[in-house]
């Protein structure tokens, strides 16, 4: 990656944004250089969103198939193309005796028709890193940038990713696994020919892997270079986004 456009961005977010978290990257690679390897659960089940979570403080972790502890993880980072078995019961009403359902939708048969048209994709290599931006290298080639963020933050990235975009869903919320909102759809929507946003973290069996004022918004790498672009002509340079500013320098200091 370009280290003049991740400098830029280290600079303008503190400028205009404190010290809010900095968001994280994923690429992919047969070869991941100066991360932890991250290694298969001992437990059953694992959700990759607090295998994730040390990146929010640094720590660079690489994933391959055998070692993300979920069904569903290993589907939506591209390492896995099917779906769990009976999962229309699984996502709704389960079956008694064998299963308990998530009843994140009414019946099985929505399930079914939901599935239909749930995206997929398969991963290019055997390794999908995820970085903090100040840790990308300059051999990185970031795929997607992923914000962690309260309120405050989520609307000046929400609307700084909307700011060049004639049509009102320059963000997007799909119904999805919260894994599934930060890779694969913003992954794919880096293909389209008007990349968007993608808002998430909504997914109930997610949220105990996150603080609870926070939700992600996710966005393909060839859109966020852009918006880094977009910075210093937008709203942020305005009197309103200066008091939301204090407010966010204001919750920073709170927590230290």
């Amino acid at each position: 990656m370009d280290s003049a456009k991740k400098e830029k961005f280290i600079k303008l977010w503190e400028k205009y944004f404190g010290k809010a978290d900095l968001p994280i990257i994923f690429f992919y690679t047969d070869n991941p250089v100066n991360v932890i390897k991250i290694k298969p659960p001992k437990a059953e089940h694992r959700c990759v969103i607090a295998d994730i979570a040390r990146t929010r403080k640094g720590t660079s972790v690489a994933l391959h198939v055998g070692a993300v502890g979920c069904f569903g993880g290993k589907k939506y980072l591209g390492f896995n193309q099917g779906f769990m078995p009976n999962f229309e019961y699984f996502l709704s009403c389960g079956i008694p005796g064998e299963m308990e359902g998530e009843r994140y939708k009414k019946s099985p048969a929505i399930v079914k028709e939901v599935m239909k048209n749930m995206p997929s994709f398969k991963a290019p290599a055997e390794y999908i890193v995820f970085k903090r931006w100040d840790k990308i290298d300059a051999y990185d080639n970031p795929d997607v940038v992923i914000f962690f963020a309260p309120p405050d933050v989520l609307s000046g990235v929400f609307t700084l990713a909307s700011f060049d975009e004639i049509e009102p869903e320059g963000v997007f919320a799909p119904f999805a696994a919260g894994c599934s909102t930060i890779v694969t759809h913003p992954y794919l929507e880096k293909s389209a020919n008007r990349p968007r946003a993608v808002l998430g973290m909504f997914d109930v069996s997610a949220r105990p892997s996150v603080p609870g004022n926070t939700l992600t918004i996710a966005i393909p790498m060839n859109k966020f270079e852009k918006m880094i672009d977009n910075m210093e002509e937008s709203f942020l340079i305005t009197k309103s986004w200066a008091k939301v500013r204090r407010r966010i320098t204001k919750a920073q200091k709170d927590k230290e």
